[in-house]
């Protein structure tokens, strides 16, 4: 299912390169001067360093990455009437919703789909698939296309990062609280850390970071409830649905990178705990939120 971000992936990379250069320059003591205990404060300090540092550079580099992962062309002179309906499309539902104007992108794939990215709401890309283009109507498209920019004026990256940095955070400082725990009490070791220790710290690095992926997830849902609404402020209510039954409509799966997922129009569908790790809600449940607004 294609649930891990190019926030997230991008964001593990940091940390581990971060990671590496803080041990390799001796600032990775979280024992106190025995070496027997936690020194908690330098392991939160650190914990914060690696959870942070990772979420916030990773935003940085976001629309870089985006535009690598997807081939996205920016549309510096509009070449068409198509290029040109997009940016002006563009230009106009940014002005509305009060931010700097996004640069914006065409790429090249089959399916269905949209994205926005960006380190702020003055700083965006928003991108489109050939697919998208080939298949929408014009009103449909500018849904979308409105849709994304809600996205963008509602900050969702920047809350995204500020979330994921906390949930690194505390998957560092508790796996390690939990290694270090099992390392003294179930293997004994007394002074410094030994082989439990590490091994017991990767696990639980995984098991808390699948969990807090899932909270990372119900907020990418709920976002898009937000971008929903707010597409059909910009575009009109009836566009909005329009596009969204399209979606329904459209036989192929969205087929962003793994990465980027969560950053689409449209997610691949879920049931059960599966549904714990979709970064979108099904569509139904979209439409039926936007009939239901007044």
């Amino acid at each position: 299912m294609k649930r891990i971000i190019l926030f997230l992936a991008t964001n593990l990379a940091i940390i581990v390169v971060l990671s590496i250069t803080l041990r390799l320059l001796g600032f990775e003591r979280i024992l106190d001067e025995q070496g027997t205990g936690l020194n908690i404060n330098s392991l939160l300090l650190l914990a914060a360093v690696f959870g942070f540092g990772g979420s916030f550079m990773s935003l940085a580099m976001s629309k870089w990455t985006a535009k690598r992962f997807t081939g996205a062309q920016v549309i510096e002179m509009p070449r068409n009437a198509q290029e040109h309906w997009l940016v002006t499309t563009v230009q106009r539902q940014s002005k509305v919703a009060g931010i700097d104007m996004p640069e914006v992108a065409i790429y090249n794939a089959p399916d269905v789909n949209a994205f926005a990215t960006g380190m702020s709401k003055n700083n965006a890309l928003v991108a489109v698939s050939t697919g998208l283009l080939n298949t929408m109507s014009q009103d449909e498209a500018e849904a979308v296309l409105a849709h994304e920019v809600s996205h963008v004026a509602n900050g969702d990256m920047v809350t995204l990062a500020l979330i994921q940095g906390v949930l690194n955070t505390f998957v560092i400082f508790l796996s390690r609280v939990i290694g270090h725990t099992i390392d003294r009490v179930v293997f004994k070791t007394e002074n410094g850390h030994g082989p439990a220790f590490w091994i017991t710290t990767i696990i639980a690095e995984i098991v808390l970071g699948i969990l807090a992926s899932i909270i990372v997830m119900w907020f990418s849902r709920q976002r898009e409830f937000r971008a929903d609404a707010g597409g059909a402020r910009l575009a009109g209510k009836n566009k909005m649905i329009a596009a969204l039954r399209r979606l329904q409509l459209t036989s192929q799966q969205a087929h962003l990178p793994d990465q980027l997922a969560a950053f689409g129009i449209s997610g691949s569908i879920g049931s059960g705990l599966q549904s714990l790790f979709m970064s979108h809600p099904p569509l139904e449940e979209r439409i039926a939120a936007l009939e239901a607004q007044r």
